[in-house]
């Protein structure tokens, strides 16, 4: 297993977010090109199948969970870089929340995110689908 406090020149290449004194930064991509970017995440939510049973029915008490989850990992998308330090803040062109139940005690969320920017929307995608 690799060494994490290594000062090898492997490890400098692996930690973008950190400078030459070990000191956190957010990368420059300045020199990037913009292009089109997709990310799609993945993240799946086991219940009592009793509750998963009144979800589907929509018969949840506090209303429409599905809808507010939806909402949830949108907004969650759009503010990764307010909630994980050093993430650059992106002009988020798409983000579309799908849920499907996996009975007998599962939810499948799946986030895709889209964007026309300098660096990745994997980070967006990671964040929308573990909140919603």
């Amino acid at each position: 297993m690799p060494d994490r406090n290594s000062n090898s020149a492997a490890a400098d290449q692996r930690l973008t977010h950190l400078d030459d004194a070990g000191r956190a930064r957010m990368v420059d991509v300045s020199e990037k090109a913009v292009s089109a970017r997709r990310a799609v995440a993945e993240a799946v939510v086991r219940m009592a199948p009793a509750t998963l049973d009144a979800i589907i029915r929509g018969q949840a008490p506090k209303g429409d969970v599905l809808a507010a989850a939806r909402i949830a990992g949108i907004q969650a998308a759009k503010r990764t870089s307010d909630l994980i330090p050093l993430c650059h803040p992106l002009p988020i062109d798409a983000v579309e929340i799908a849920i499907e139940a996996a009975p007998p005690e599962q939810l499948r969320i799946l986030a895709t995110c889209i964007v026309e920017a300098r660096t990745v929307v994997e980070m967006e995608a990671l964040t929308a689908a573990s909140v919603a």
